[in-house]
């Protein structure tokens, strides 16, 4: 009996290290939905100890199109471990109302290969745990929709950007490049 009461707990030993390793940034939340799936994203299994982008997007916003740069962000970088995270919102009544039609914005019409999330809200007493954390550490919840975090690979906000910050903007790529130089 304690043999196997040995080998139970012996297989467990992975997930408390990754539970314990994890950022408060990412615990908190947990999961999230993707974006038009039935798929759970586990935040700590995907992005802990890893560079991250996050961003709160919009469909129909006039900085919609920062997809296309945030897709080639993401496709500049992947290589050295960065992970980008879209998270639509309506916080300022710029989204879609059906989650198919997000799903084409992102995936369809900018060809968005990065996790996307379903819709959330990221400000004010209703926002989710991710963005209420992202908002103490940066000291600024997002002020319009594609506000950008950049986020360390110990889950600290290193910089953040307002929307206007377009993606290829050298002080966001710099940023990006002193998150992925850092040590998990």
């Amino acid at each position: 009996m304690s043999r196997y009461l040995f080998l139970g707990l012996l297989c467990c030993l992975p997930l408390a290290a990754q539970a314990a390793d994890c950022p408060p940034l990412l615990a908190q939340q947990g999961h999230l939905q993707k974006l038009r799936s039935k798929v759970d994203l586990d935040l700590c299994g995907l992005y802990a100890g890893k560079p991250l982008l996050v961003v709160n997007t919009a469909s129909h916003c006039g900085f919609t199109p920062q997809f296309k740069g945030l897709e080639a962000i993401y496709q500049r970088y992947k290589g050295q471990g960065l992970e980008v995270l879209g998270v639509p919102s309506d916080d300022f009544k710029q989204e879609a109302d059906d989650a198919a039609e997000t799903a084409q914005v992102c995936y369809g019409n900018y060809g968005v290969t990065f996790n996307m999330t379903q819709v959330q809200p990221v400000r004010g007493d209703d926002a989710i745990p991710l963005f209420r954390e992202l908002a103490r550490q940066a000291d600024q919840a997002p002020r319009w929709n594609f506000y950008k975090y950049v986020v360390d690979r110990q889950g600290r906000v290193v910089a953040q950007f307002p929307s206007l910050t377009k993606p290829d903007d050298p002080a966001l790529q710099a940023a990006i490049e002193k998150a992925i130089a850092s040590q998990p």
